[in-house]
């Protein structure tokens, strides 16, 4: 009877999952392996990996996430020491910043960016008139633009990832390897990294897939035009020409199967350095 009564209680848990998570990603993997005709084939798979155009969208995917979460995790652990480093209160203080700062991306980032550095940005408009050509320098609708976009959601993410990992990091340990005669360097180099690196490969796999995964920002600001699987999926759904949702499926499936074996990996490497 009490077992019945937690089963009872824990239940609209787990019809919460299987509606939003389990049933939804169990119709992608069959929809995956369906023609437009409703025929069961593995040709929507075939025509992903012989596809140049497709291969692409993940060749262009894996670099702008790789290099973004790269930036991002560097600039990340520098700035959560220098936050961990700050009293008690101004901590709190820019912590509660950098996770209302976290939540702005999507559309209004892209658009953002676009009305500062836009084909008619403020700055554009700006350094044009100081005789410099922003877009000689730097083209927000390029690659580089994606990354420096991505770069700005994956920061504060990186942050609060990275912030409670010092904890296990005492100014004691740091202040005793000086007082041995060891260096600051030594002793990141040799303590401090090691024990940081479960975070550190940890917050490089969900900075990866965050990036991976991101699709109104890239779509906002190119329009659709840069090719990159988040928008290669959105164009098969709702594309003006061509709909294949069952195309689509496959893609998902392969990109959510990337990003499953990432994080296989990276937990794998975690429980050997433990």
């Amino acid at each position: 009877m009490k077992n019945f009564r937690y089963i009872m209680i824990i239940s609209p848990f787990f019809l919460m999952v299987s509606a939003f998570l389990l049933i939804p990603a169990l119709s992608i993997i069959f929809n995956s392996f369906r023609s437009e005709d409703g025929i069961f084939t593995i040709n929507n798979y075939i025509e992903i990996l012989g596809s140049t155009f497709y291969l692409q969208s993940f060749k262009n995917s894996l670099i702008i996430s790789l290099e973004s979460a790269v930036i991002g995790l560097i600039v990340s652990v520098i700035a959560s020491y220098a936050i961990y480093s700050l009293d008690n209160q101004l901590s709190r203080m820019t912590l509660t910043i950098t996770n209302m700062t976290s939540n702005f991306a999507g559309v209004p980032l892209a658009f953002a960016f676009m009305i500062l550095l836009g084909n008619n940005g403020v700055f554009t408009i700006l350094f044009k008139a100081l005789g410099v050509d922003v877009f000689s320098i730097f083209d927000i609708y390029s690659n580089l633009g994606l990354v420096i976009i991505y770069v700005y959601f994956q920061i504060p993410l990186g942050i609060l990832l990275m912030y409670p990992s010092f904890d296990s990091i005492s100014e004691g340990y740091i202040d005793a390897a000086v007082s041995l005669g060891t260096s600051k360097c030594y002793f990141w180099k040799k303590v401090g990294i090691p024990i940081l690196m479960p975070a550190l490969t940890s917050t490089l796999a969900i900075l990866f897939a965050n990036a991976m995964g991101a699709y109104a920002t890239a779509y906002a600001l190119t329009n659709g035009a840069f090719n990159i699987v988040p928008v290669r999926i959105g164009a098969l759904i709702s594309g003006d020409l061509f709909l294949k949702p069952n195309l689509a499926s496959a893609l998902s499936v392969i990109l959510a199967a990337m990003l499953l074996g990432l994080n296989l990996i990276s937990r794998r490497g975690n429980h050997a350095k433990e």
